[in-house]
């Protein structure tokens, strides 16, 4: 096996506290018909082992890291995280989970890192806690998980917050739900409208909506972070730019300066998060290089010895393994070197 000696660092690891479980609960208990994030969130709220695994930051969870050579998990608030709550109920709990998640960084300093969270609901309040948890609470990044009833952060009564995320240095991980109101018919009947497929697309669509709006123009800093090994935006791009250019006049479009290509390339990372798969990862390399791909688990939702098998016996070089694991973790979300 290569690589047992590397540093690991896995960059989309859920967690949960409390009381979002119990504020989601009762949106959950009062909710009739079908929503697809009620109706994971009905399974999450179950007595099962995601369930604890989420709820758990410092025994199982360390233990399943030591077993598989896990140096660090970079934890983000499980999704939905705080978007399907009326504004200040979200802020309040986005505070909430941001100083617990402080609280316990400290305790584990060398095994645990963390991405924030914010309520988009009110950009004002979210930018101040984007600013909060990035000066005082010295956390690594911030987390969004996509859309926010049904709007998208390419929208520019959002870009207090992307304002907020380029002067604090922020990287913006943009976390997977189901599709939005607007996108969601077609998947149903089949259930499509998670993991399978709903996920990527509607996250996708969310970054690519912010590289055709114009947001990098804008915001030339900003860094998003994209997993399951970039949303699929990656392997588009020749399309993507083709289209562009070809009806960029006759489409009325947002001018850009640059190619949608360079904007990939530039201002977003993505990570291997439940795609174990080595054509899709040298594939990700060849377009993006390997110094803009990390290493990612997405516990407890995929299993840990998986990823860190496959991870160590990838056919690509020592070189980009190392910045895999670890290497670009510690430049994009301000982690020490060990």
């Amino acid at each position: 096996m290569t690589g047992t000696k590397l540093r690991r660092i896995a960059t989309e690891e859920a967690f949960a506290i409390p009381e979002q479980m119990d504020t989601m609960r009762k949106l959950v208990d009062n909710y009739s018909g079908y929503d697809p994030d009620v109706a994971l969130w009905k399974v999450m709220l179950s007595p099962n082992p995601v369930h604890q695994r989420l709820l758990d930051l410092e025994d199982e969870r360390l233990k399943i890291m030591d077993e598989n050579g896990v140096d660090m998990h970079v934890l983000s608030l499980t999704s939905t995280g705080v978007q399907m709550f009326d504004a200040d109920t979200g802020t309040a709990l986005a505070t909430l989970a941001n100083d617990r998640l402080a609280e316990v960084i400290a305790r584990h300093p060398t095994r645990l890192a963390g991405i924030g969270s914010f309520a988009p609901q009110d950009p004002a309040r979210a930018a101040k806690e984007i600013e909060r948890a990035m000066t005082e609470l010295k956390l690594n990044g911030m987390v969004v998980n996509s859309h926010t009833n049904g709007e998208y952060l390419s929208d520019q009564k959002f870009w207090p917050i992307l304002e907020a995320l380029e002067a604090n240095d922020a990287a913006l991980y943009i976390h997977p739900r189901s599709p939005s109101p607007g996108m969601i018919g077609p998947f149903i009947d089949e259930h499509l409208e998670h993991a399978i497929m709903g996920y990527t697309m509607e996250t996708g669509i969310h970054a690519l909506k912010m590289i055709m709006a114009g947001v990098f123009d804008r915001f030339p800093k900003l860094k998003i972070v994209l997993g399951h090994m970039g949303e699929n935006i990656g392997f588009h791009l020749y399309r993507t730019d083709y289209m562009y250019t070809v009806t960029k006049d006759m489409m009325n479009r947002v001018p850009l300066k640059k190619l949608p290509s360079d904007y990939f390339k530039e201002n977003v990372v993505i990570t291997t998060s439940g795609v174990n798969w080595s054509p899709a990862l040298k594939a990700s390399i060849e377009i993006l290089s390997a110094d803009n791909i990390m290493f990612a688990i997405d516990y407890p939702y995929q299993e840990t010895d998986e990823a860190v098998d496959w991870l160590n016996n990838a056919p690509i070089s020592e070189e980009d393994r190392a910045k895999i694991f670890h290497k670009n973790a510690e430049r994009v979300f301000h982690i020490k070197p060990a």
